[in-house]
């Protein structure tokens, strides 16, 4: 390389150098390719080296964006694995509570939802009430549709940050489906809280990546599918609480929409603990409330 020229590119790989060398061309910027083994460096004269850094930035930011499809928003996946492994020990261990009838205290009467009693102050029925259910079957579906739900919401938005938004999502439902119905409504179950997690997928997914697609198909998809799950789901016998499953993927879906627009320092590792913590002392405080207030 002469002595008057500098060095503006470097690659270990031939094909990079050359396709700057190809912009370079375009703009009748002088330049040389030197190889050297498999790689290769792109110099060009002192006098257009600063114009010919920046020509090489700015096709290098249009290449870029030119590989990004439209209408996303780039984020990074997370780990969604420890919020669904604690998700299945809360349950389990509510479910065996309650069954032994633990601490000689009737848990099903102290923690179920109660329209009454809620509207006499009795708040942490709406989260309590997450943690019980009424048989193995019960019990086993709310786990597998849990499972699947709150992995991929964890994979979105974090396990700490996602459960701490589900777990508030299903108790605000649980509050509105309350207010909605007769006040001698009662259920149990961790269903409110699945489906709390399936809407904030819905939501989440919508917001974040589809919502500026051209063709209006792909704006809805990600609507249109929690509600096909909702309905194949959520509305089975007589003794399921369809309300409180629409207002639990309501209120999910809200609370997707929400994270979307929080910024990436909300999603750090310490964050995520924290949220995490609070996801867990909720329903734990709930129960101690219920005890205290004479269960």
């Amino acid at each position: 390389m002469r002595d008057d020229w500098v060095i503006v590119f470097e690659s270990d790989l031939l094909q990079p150098a050359a396709d700057r060398a190809l912009v370079l061309h375009s703009l009748a910027i002088p330049h040389e390719i030197l190889r050297d083994g498999g790689g290769a460096t792109l110099a060009v004269p002192a006098e257009f080296g600063e114009r010919a850094k920046y020509e090489i930035w700015q096709y290098e930011q249009e290449n870029r964006r030119s590989r990004e499809p439209p209408g996303q928003v780039r984020f990074e996946y997370r780990d969604g694995l420890p919020g669904v492994l604690v998700y299945v020990v809360v349950v389990c261990l509510g479910a065996w509570l309650a069954g032994e009838s633990a601490l000689g205290k009737d848990w099903l009467a102290n923690g179920r939802v109660d329209g009454e009693l809620i509207r006499q102050g009795e708040w942490w029925r709406l989260f309590t009430a997450l943690t019980l259910h009424s048989g193995p079957r019960h019990l086993i579906g709310n786990i597998g549709f849990g499972v699947a739900s709150g992995f991929l919401a964890g994979r979105l938005a974090g396990s700490g940050v996602a459960w701490f938004a589900i777990v508030a999502a299903a108790a605000a439902a649980n509050a509105f489906n309350t207010l909605l119905l007769d006040s001698g409504h009662r259920s149990i179950g961790a269903s409110t809280a699945v489906f709390a997690a399936l809407g904030l997928v819905a939501g989440f997914v919508w917001r974040s990546r589809l919502m500026t697609q051209d063709r209006w198909a792909y704006r809805i998809g990600p609507i249109v599918g929690g509600i096909a799950l909702l309905a194949f789901t959520g509305t089975g016998d007589e003794s399921t609480d369809v309300g409180a499953h629409l207002l639990g993927f309501l209120c999910g879906f809200g609370a997707g929409l929400l994270l979307t627009r929080l910024p990436d320092g909300a999603f750090s590792s310490r964050v995520q603990l924290v949220c995490g913590v609070i996801a867990l002392a909720l329903p734990v405080i709930a129960w101690l409330a219920a005890f205290a207030a004479g269960g």
